[in-house]
């Protein structure tokens, strides 16, 4: 039987570790978009020295665990002075490594797009940067929401790496209710519980928008 008594005794310290799991996700969720996008234009840039820097990137990111990722942002740079604590080095972490992926699904759809839409915006005056604002990436972000919203679910999973660098978030307080109630399954089935109430409702949005996007081709 469960014991509800972990939730109901500690339930302070699950909504502060909640609460800083959905600013963590909400940052990175936010930074990682924005990035990402920048990094997908510079791979498909007419300038080889982005492409390059584009590509390094992505490679570098997406190929090393976020784990390492973290453990750079909170102990590498702690090393040269220049310190963070858990949340910060978390957030950072997690949008760098998020970044790396939502570059590669946003770059995928801009190449999904027409050549010809780009031809017909440079040729009815738009320079390169506006074209690419205005009328490619509003079509290659719509071509690839279901897999930038499968990314996002991803980046709040991946939250729980905050948990390592005391980052304050859900694992970390479950990490702390453990050793206080010297109690292993409940706890951690609780916290399952909040990630649940998080990434449910980002699934179902996601499979929403998928299908008004088929609907709408």
């Amino acid at each position: 039987m469960m014991d509800f008594s972990i939730l109901t005794d500690h339930l302070n310290l699950y909504l502060e570790g909640f609460k800083n799991t959905v600013i963590a996700s909400l940052i990175a969720l936010v930074c990682s978009f924005f990035l990402g996008t920048l990094i997908a234009v510079m791979r498909i840039a007419p300038i080889k020295p982005l492409n390059w820097m584009g590509a390094i990137y992505v490679e570098l990111f997406r190929n090393i665990p976020v784990l390492i990722i973290t453990f750079f942002f909170y102990f590498g740079l702690a090393s040269i002075g220049v310190a963070f604590d858990g949340l910060t080095a978390g957030t950072i972490a997690l949008t760098v490594y998020t970044a790396s992926f939502i570059a590669e699904a946003i770059r995928a759809g801009i190449v999904a797009v027409p050549k010809g839409q780009m031809e017909a915006a440079r040729s009815s005056g738009l320079t390169y940067n506006q074209a690419m604002r205005f009328i490619i990436l509003p079509q290659a972000i719509k071509i690839v929401i279901p897999p930038l919203g499968n990314q996002f679910i991803n980046l709040v999973k991946n939250s729980s790496i905050l948990g390592v660098v005391a980052g304050l978030d859900l694992m970390y307080q479950a990490d702390l209710i453990s050793t206080r109630s010297f109690v292993t399954f409940d706890v951690y089935i609780f916290v399952a519980v909040f990630y649940l109430i998080l990434t449910i409702p980002l699934s179902l949005g996601v499979s929403y928008f998928e299908k008004r996007l088929t609907k709408s081709n």
